[in-house]
C-alpha cells in the first residue's frame, strides 16, 4: 500500500474546501451582488442609448438634446448658475440626457392625446418609466432666436423616417416658465407627408403672431414601426419683439463661385451660430439658388482655431484637417431659382465665423 505524500490534504482539508466551494461566504455574495448591480445600471444609463439609438429635433434643439450637447459632461456649478433648467435636468435623471435619442412611446396608433397627456407632454408622458419627467417642469429653459418663418431640423440618427412630423407652437400669451405643457396651449405650425426611410427632410414652420418664450412641441411618427417620438424645444420668436435669447448668433454672407462649365448656375451659402457652450458650437448654413436652378451645391469653408465638426445633417461633409466641404443629401440638392435650402452642424471648439464658399452644379 501506497503511503500518502506529506502535501496532500487530509479528507478534513478536502471536505473544508468542499464546502467553501459549495456555499461561499456571505461578504463574497454580497461582493458579487454589488458587481452585478454597478453593471446592470451601467448598461442601462449608458447602453441603452446606443441600443435603441433612434434621434432628436436638433435645431431648435430639444430640452434634453440641448442639454446633453452643452454640458456633455454632466453637471456643474457653471451649469448650476447658466442654465439651471438642465442642472435640475442632469440632476433629476442623467440617463435622460445621455439616452436624448430615445425619448419615444410604442403602439400609440396615432392617439397622441391619450398617450401623451397634458402636463407630461415633453417626457412624452412619463416614457422610459419617467426617466425623462425633469423635461416638464416650467422654467427660464434655454432658448434660441428664431423669426416666424424658419426650418426646424430633425436628427434621425437611425434613418427611420416618418409616416409623418407634426409641430406645434404655444400660442401668444402663454407662459412657459410658469405654465405647464398644454394641447389647449398649442396650435399647428408646421407639418410633413411621408418621408422615405434613409432620408431627413427638413420641416418649415410658420408662427406668425408670436414674440418672446415659446415651446415648439415636436410629434416625430416613425415609419419603420409604430413609434412615436415627442420633443420640446424653446424658442424666442424675434418677429413683433425685442430678442431675448442669450445665445449668440452670427451671420457671414459670402460671394458666390459660380462652376465653370455652367456659367448661368451659381450659389450662395450664409453662416450663423445657432447655440454654443463651453467646449462646442451649433450652426446653420443656408444655401440659395442664384438665378438659375441649381441640381446640386457643394459649400466650403476652413475652420480658424482647431474646431472640429461631429455630427451634420442635411448634408454629407468631408474634412481634411481644417477645412471643411458639405455636399448636398439627396433630397435637397435641387433648387429652384432663389430658391434655398438649410443644413446644420455640431461641432467642439469655440464658435467663429468661417469664409465660405458655395460651388453648384
Amino acid at each position: 500500500m501506497l503511503a500518502s505524500s506529506g502535501n496532500a490534504p487530509s479528507a478534513v482539508t478536502r471536505g473544508a474546501v468542499a464546502r467553501a466551494l459549495a456555499k461561499p461566504s456571505s461578504k463574497a455574495v454580497a461582493v458579487l451582488g454589488a458587481c452585478v448591480a454597478l453593471l446592470t445600471t451601467l448598461l442601462v444609463t449608458f447602453g441603452a442609448g446606443t441600443a435603441s439609438a433612434h434621434g432628436a429635433v436638433s435645431d431648435p434643439p430639444s430640452r434634453h438634446y440641448g442639454c446633453y450637447f452643452r454640458w456633455p459632461n454632466g453637471p456643474t456649478q457653471q451649469m448650476a448658475t447658466e442654465d439651471p433648467m438642465c442642472y435640475q435636468a442632469w440632476q433629476a435623471d442623467p440617463s435622460a440626457m445621455y439616452n436624448w435619442n430615445g425619448l419615444l412611446r410604442e403602439n400609440v396608433a396615432g392617439n397622441h392625446q391619450a398617450a401623451v397627456p397634458d402636463g407630461k407632454m415633453c417626457s412624452g408622458g412619463l416614457a422610459a418609466n419617467g426617466r425623462y419627467a425633469a423635461l416638464d417642469k416650467p422654467g427660464a429653459w434655454k432658448t434660441v432666436d428664431r423669426p416666424a418663418r424658419f426650418t426646424l431640423n430633425l436628427h434621425d440618427q437611425s434613418s427611420h423616417g416618418a409616416d409623418y412630423i407634426r409641430v406645434y407652437a404655444t400660442k401668444q400669451g402663454f407662459d412657459p416658465k410658469t405654465q405647464p405643457l398644454t394641447w389647449g396651449s398649442l396650435e399647428l405650425v408646421g407639418q410633413t407627408g411621408r418621408i422615405p426611410t434613409g432620408t431627413t427632410t427638413p420641416v418649415e414652420v410658420n408662427a406668425p403672431g408670436r414674440s418672446g418664450h415659446h415651446v415648439l412641441f415636436t410629434v416625430w411618427q416613425a415609419s419603420h414601426l409604430d413609434q412615436s417620438y415627442y420633443f420640446c424645444s424653446d424658442v424666442n420668436f424675434t418677429d413683433g419683439g425685442t430678442p431675448t435669447s442669450t445665445t449668440t448668433t452670427t451671420t457671414t454672407t459670402t460671394t458666390t463661385t459660380t462652376s465653370s462649365d455652367v456659367p448661368s448656375r451659381g450659389c450662395s451659402a450664409t453662416y450663423r451660430t445657432t447655440a454654443q457652450w463651453s467646449g462646442g458650437f451649433q450652426a446653420e448654413v443656408r444655401v440659395t439658388a442664384g438665378s438659375a436652378a441649381i441640381t446640386g451645391w457643394t459649400v466650403g469653408w476652413t475652420f480658424a482655431a482647431g474646431e472640429r465638426v461631429n455630427s451634420i445633417w442635411g448634408a454629407t461633409a468631408t474634412t481634411s484637417g481644417t477645412s471643411v466641404s458639405a455636399r448636398n443629401a439627396a433630397y435637397n440638392g435641387s433648387l429652384a431659382a432663389g430658391g434655398s435650402t438649410t443644413f446644420g452642424f455640431v461641432a467642439s471648439g469655440t464658435a467663429g465665423t468661417p469664409t465660405l464658399t458655395c460651388t453648384a452644379s
